[in-house]
């Protein structure tokens, strides 16, 4: 399946983002902002409270990637997953870091979080938007910024990995870089996801895997064979 890539935008100082496209995303209120930042700053806490070890299997930290890629992270694991890419921007150097989240009223809770942590969010999933946030996504990777997705959000099923990442591996020719974190002492709830909150002073561990890359000319059979091996290489970095 080859996806052609998209014609070449006006070169503004920054991208569109969310204004962009016919589909309006639902836009955060102020007390979606208001909640944002509580979350926002007790995140910043418990992570501090937290106990780190990195596996860094790849080599990602001894010798980055010398431009953007995509990080793929489960999505009942968005509560940790800006510590691991902290890490990794120490080391190199990016620009930022730009990432999808749902269109919907949620969504916009979720990009109020992101915008605390100085994420760009772009709106959008399989079922609204999609077409235009892969759109977003790949001028900011022209702009060099990393890019975030879950491959298997917003909806599920948990731990399967959804078309998307890979429609935006080939739209923007970035390797795809499994992240995940495991956590010794956490509290998990009844949602789809089974999403994980940390418990004050837990171990965790923060693992990536190698970078895979999605030819823009690969076959269905291909694209198909690359999908599974990110689902692979995530489960194998995550245990619950």
């Amino acid at each position: 399946m080859t996806v052609e890539a998209p014609k070449p935008e006006s070169r503004n100082p920054k991208p569109r983002g969310r204004k962009s496209g016919v589909i309006v995303p639902h836009q955060p209120l102020w007390y979606h902002r208001l909640g944002a930042w509580i979350i926002f700053l007790a995140l910043r806490t418990l992570m501090l409270t937290l106990h780190y070890t990195w596996n860094d299997r790849a080599g990602m930290l001894q010798k980055p990637m010398t431009g953007p890629v995509i990080f793929a992270i489960w999505h009942n694991r968005l509560a940790l997953c800006m510590k691991p890419y902290d890490v990794y921007r120490k080391k190199s150097k990016g620009m930022g870091m730009a990432a999808m989240c749902s269109a919907s009223k949620d969504g916009a809770f979720l990009a109020g979080i992101l915008e605390c942590f100085k994420i760009q969010p772009v709106r959008g999933s399989s079922s609204r938007r999609g077409p235009q946030a892969l759109l977003e996504l790949t001028s900011w990777a022209d702009r060099g910024y990393d890019l975030a997705i879950t491959p298997d959000g917003p909806r599920g099923p948990r731990y399967v990995v959804q078309e998307g990442v890979m429609s935006l591996a080939q739209l923007t020719g970035l390797p795809i870089v499994p992240f995940s974190f495991n956590l010794r002492w956490k509290i998990q709830l009844k949602s789809w996801d089974h999403f994980q909150i940390p418990l004050p002073f837990s171990k965790c561990e923060l693992n990536a895997g190698a970078p895979i890359h999605v030819p823009r000319e690969a076959t269905d059979a291909e694209r198909e064979q690359l999908r599974q091996r990110v689902e692979t290489a995530l489960k194998e970095l995550s245990r619950d």
